[in-house]
């Protein structure tokens, strides 16, 4: 009965425990956006497959928070069980602490599982239950009592990363960090987000789908650091190689004694440290907020790991053209679907060098289907192709050295006149981000507006960011860097590499997204003030057919020409004749 319902156990279980709520995120101890099957507590009790969610579950009510691009996907997973969806940005939208004061007496007991919140999280949470009459307690993974059946832990090897690629050694990196820690007055720091430990030791692994990292903690000193990790995973020449850069290994489940046994004052980054790390601190030696300094060190790429980008971008380029000429070949001749587009790009980019696998579920929608932000075709939700329409292909590989990610919305015949318009002011965006120059101190949501503008002037919108952050054969969403319309106090910096994509969505009719990956680059500088470019990395050509030519300026033609002629001269190379010629025609100077 449970795999039906687990809803039902879970409530027996909270009766049993006099605890009248349950809040249940979807993340890991670690914070991580995609994670390991063990951690899918709230796709279990709930059903719902997307990534981003908190479902809050009491004895008669239950309920789930998300985002604007699960609006069309969640309800149907989740009414089925009871639960009702919430949607996270719409002004009529109550909060968690909001909904469980309405629905809860006072002085009702709400649990949560400590690991599975951040301490700012945990305190905001705390302040607002307590200011509504309500008890937060951290009783413990009930989630967990239920699910007998639960997957294992990931327990996949660790590897090393080549300096050749990587451009650092990690004592190189731990260097810098002592320098931050001793600016920040602390003397032992904690790494709890798996892509900050990965980039820092040069180890990638393979326990999360689509990101190259694995299940890890670390504890810097000023003498010495440790890796808190399955020791199964780590080869004895990894173990050695990391040793010599003076990092020691202890296993993943010590990292709460190692924590009490400390005799200084523990730094950690109270937005991503999970509650229960503190909880251990706070016993012993105390714990001081202390943003990571590797987050930022991160995301600004040195030459090495640029020159290792492009090159991933080339490669992925040629998938991306083999695929579309074998689209287009194919709309001609005989019947594809959705999942067939899935496996035929897989196939494109496994035949790449260093190619290791996808960096994020590929993203191949049909017609309505593409209204829905992330959605991702199943064997039930799965269409064959009509020649006519859009085809919304958002997808990325991982490679040994880079990390990509592109969209291109392709027109698969005759489309609606409404729709042109859409797709040309999405474009009309893309290009006015990618040409941008900013004077440096610029943050990302003061360049947001360049990619709505021409939306918002036909009273068209997008709930999600134009811009997102994107690791080195790592995380392909990284942050701190965004380009949103939400206030984000990082600037962006040269080596930042950063996503480009506007899109608009037309319920039960079509959507359309373009994107490029773009890096932040050192312009001129004049009266004193820097001024920074972006320069545009992902090659493949963008499709014109469906554009209103009309609105589309000189400094926009000039533009996608220049970009197809580099597109063109990168990739042409690595093609065979019939392919060139294909790129060639997709490349044509436009007028």
């Amino acid at each position: 009965m449970t795999s039906e319902n687990p809803l039902l156990q879970l409530r027996e279980i909270m009766q049993q425990n006099n605890v009248s709520a349950v809040i249940i995120p979807g993340t890991d101890p670690h914070g991580s956006e995609y994670i390991a099957d063990y951690w899918q507590e709230m796709n279990y009790i709930s059903g719902f497959t997307g990534e981003a969610g908190t479902v809050v579950i009491t004895s008669e009510h239950a309920a789930l928070w998300t985002d604007s691009r699960y609006f069309l996907q969640a309800p149907p997973q989740i009414e089925p069980r009871g639960i009702e969806l919430m949607r996270e940005g719409v002004a009529s939208t109550p909060t968690i602490a909001e909904w469980l004061s309405a629905v809860l007496d006072e002085g009702s007991i709400v649990s949560i599982n400590p690991e599975l919140f951040s301490v700012n999280s945990y305190m905001v949470l705390n302040d607002t239950l307590t200011t509504n009459g309500l008890i937060l307690k951290t009783n413990g993974d009930y989630v967990g009592d239920v699910w007998t059946d639960r997957p294992a832990l990931p327990n996949n090897m660790v590897f090393q990363m080549p300096r050749t690629i990587d451009g650092r050694t990690p004592g190189d990196k731990l260097k810098m960090v002592r320098e931050e820690m001793e600016k920040a007055g602390i003397e032992a720091w904690l790494a709890t987000s798996l892509d900050d430990i990965a980039w820092l030791c040069n180890l990638r692994g393979s326990d999360i789908a689509y990101n190259p990292v694995f299940m890890s903690y670390a504890i810097i000193e000023k003498e010495k650091a440790t890796l808190f990790v399955d020791g199964s995973k780590v080869s004895d020449i990894t173990a050695a190689s990391i040793g010599r850069q003076g990092i020691a290994i202890k296993e993943y489940n010590d990292i709460r004694s190692s924590i009490a046994a400390l005799d200084t004052r523990l730094g950690m980054d109270f937005s991503k440290a999970n509650y229960s790390l503190y909880q251990a601190a706070q016993a012993n030696c105390g714990a001081k907020h202390t943003p990571s300094p590797v987050t930022l060190m991160k995301a600004i790429k040195n030459n090495i790991e640029l020159s290792g980008m492009r090159k991933a971008m080339i490669r992925d380029g040629v998938a991306m053209v083999k695929f579309l000429f074998w689209l287009e070949q194919q709309m001609q001749s005989s019947e594809i679907t959705e999942l067939d587009v899935v496996k035929r790009l897989h196939e494109f980019r496994a035949e790449q060098d260093c190619f290791v696998g996808e960096s994020f579920a590929t993203i191949a929608a049909y017609g309505p289907h593409a209204a829905i932000v992330h959605y991702e075709p199943t064997a039930e939700t799965n269409i064959p192709l009509q020649p006519r329409g859009y085809l919304l292909l958002d997808s990325g590989g991982q490679y040994l050295d880079g990390t990509t990610d592109i969209t291109r919305t392709i027109p698969l015949g005759p489309v609606s006149g409404e729709s042109r318009m859409s797709y040309t002011m999405v474009f009309k965006g893309m290009v006015a981000l990618a040409n941008a120059k900013f004077p440096h101190g610029t943050r990302g949501a003061q360049l947001d507006v360049l990619a709505r503008q021409y939306l918002w002037q036909h009273n068209k919108n997008y709930g999600h960011g134009t811009g997102h952050g994107v690791g080195h054969f790592l995380n392909v969403h990284e942050g701190p860097q965004s380009i949103r319309m939400q206030e984000n106090p990082v600037i962006l910096e040269p080596g930042m590499i950063m996503s480009d994509e506007p899109g608009y969505y037309q319920e039960n009719s079509y959507g359309i997204r373009i994107e490029n990956l773009i890096s932040v680059a050192s312009g001129r500088e004049k009266n004193s003030t820097k001024f920074l470019h972006f320069d545009t990395l992902t090659l493949c050509p963008i499709d014109l057919k469906t554009l209103i030519r009309q609105y589309i300026t000189p400094d926009e033609v000039e533009w996608i020409n220049s970009y197809h002629q580099m597109v063109y001269k990168r990739l042409a190379p690595m093609l065979d004749k019939e392919h060139q010629k294909w790129l060639m025609r997709k490349c044509a100077k436009y007028v």
